[in-house]
């Protein structure tokens, strides 16, 4: 068996069948017995690249989701011997750090709570027990600041990931993720109920079903962190791709997810992109996503000529091309002239940055807001204007998280 754990490809193989065979019902003890020499190698990058491999294959994600807790068990004690070369290299990546210290403070928060509540759960006397729930209320609106780490990992680490194919791990872990806020949502309805109306014995009940397992996820997510995503991750990036994260940990805008270098800025030439602030799109582009939006959009410069208007499929104002290189005073008629002037002048001045009015057109409320447009130093740039009808806007009540597929 040592020659087949020694072919990559075999290995691999072997590793699917495990996780078919988990899946199938196997005993996780009985399958870590029988192919314990196999499961001491096995990295954390490589678990990923199974679970990827299996969905290419078909296998659904949300089936992978549902035992990923299972597959963790199977190989924890390999990853566990793995931590400690794996934290040395840590300590070079910087964004790894970040996340790290996060966890920290977040397991320390988790075993705050978990004693709190535990000391809740088993005391006899509740005469303190409206302290203990608004001591309780405070520490978990502080857990509830995981959504940000876990956003860090979703909108700057996963797209790295899935720029060299890895899309599986990172799309399972998102779903982990969802669970776990949908978990600690949970929790923040029984926290309400309490303080409302507190009952030791319901509160002890739902304690023991709904509480300590959300925190017990939210632990789990930590371990699935430093013992998979982190070591995957330091076997994947380039040094260009761990400074891009860094920044973007500092500011989600500056993490670009394209090569800086010459070669790059070249090709983006050839193509006919225009770099933007973020992103890169060619004047197709451009044009395609301003006659896309669902607002009318006109842009007057400095000089007060208009210099851009949007062509979307229901323009709320007819804009003749003519318009274009207009004072702007000139484009209205002459009794709203000194309402043009007014917000022009106050633009300037720096006394405002929006003016809006809303009006009654047939069957249309229609929204018109201008802003003020400055560059990075501060100085004038000109006028936005945005028109929208808002009538059917206006018409939305409660929520809508279902789509509706329709013929």
């Amino acid at each position: 068996m040592s020659e087949l754990i020694a072919n990559r490809k075999h290995r691999q193989e072997l590793l699917k069948g495990i996780i078919r065979d988990i899946h199938a019902g196997a005993d996780v003890e009985d399958v870590k017995e029988r192919f314990a020499e196999l499961l001491e190698q096995v990295g954390p990058g490589e678990i990923g690249e199974i679970e990827q491999a299996l969905i290419n294959e078909g296998m659904p994600v949300e089936e992978i989701q549902r035992l990923c807790d299972v597959h963790v068990a199977v190989f924890r004690e390999s990853l566990d011997k793995q931590l400690a070369q794996a934290l040395a290299q840590e300590q070079a990546a910087d964004p790894l750090q970040d996340l790290k210290d996060s966890n920290r403070r977040i397991a320390a928060l988790v075993e705050e709570i978990r004693e709190l509540v535990e000391t809740i759960a088993k005391a006899e006397d509740h005469s303190e027990l409206q302290a203990q729930i608004a001591e309780w209320a405070q520490k978990h609106q502080e857990l509830l600041e995981v959504d940000k780490h876990y956003s860090k990992k979703e909108n700057i680490l996963f797209p790295y990931l899935e720029r060299y194919g890895i899309s599986g791990p990172p799309t399972v872990m998102w779903g982990k993720h969802d669970e776990v806020r949908a978990a600690l949502k949970e929790v923040s309805k029984v926290i309400a109920k309490a303080e409302k109306e507190p009952s030791a014995p319901q509160l002890v009940a739902e304690i023991g079903n709904i509480v300590l397992p959300a925190l017990n996820d939210v632990a789990e997510m930590i371990y699935k962190e430093e013992n998979i995503l982190f070591p995957m991750c330091l076997e994947t990036f380039t040094q260009d791709e761990w400074r891009e994260i860094a920044a973007g940990f500092q500011d989600p805008l500056a993490a670009v997810y394209k090569s800086r270098d010459e070669e790059g800025e070249k090709r983006q030439v050839q193509s006919g992109a225009i770099e933007l602030e973020v992103g890169a799109l060619t004047p197709e582009q451009i044009n395609l996503v301003f006659s896309h939006l669902p607002v009318d959009i006109t842009y007057v410069d400095e000089k007060d000529e208009v210099a851009f208007f949007s062509l979307g499929p229901e323009r709320i104002f007819d804009r003749p091309r003519a318009a274009i290189g207009r004072k702007v005073q000139f484009c209205h008629p002459p009794s709203s002239m000194h309402v043009v002037e007014q917000i022009l002048q106050d633009f300037k001045s720096g006394r405002r940055d929006v003016a809006e009015f809303w009006i009654r057109m047939k069957d249309m409320l229609v929204h018109i807001r201008y802003f003020a447009v400055r560059d990075s130093a501060g100085k004038y740039r000109g006028v936005l204007e945005v028109s929208q009808n808002i009538a059917e806007i206006q018409k939305i009540t409660g929520e809508k998280r279902i789509y509706d597929y329709e013929d």
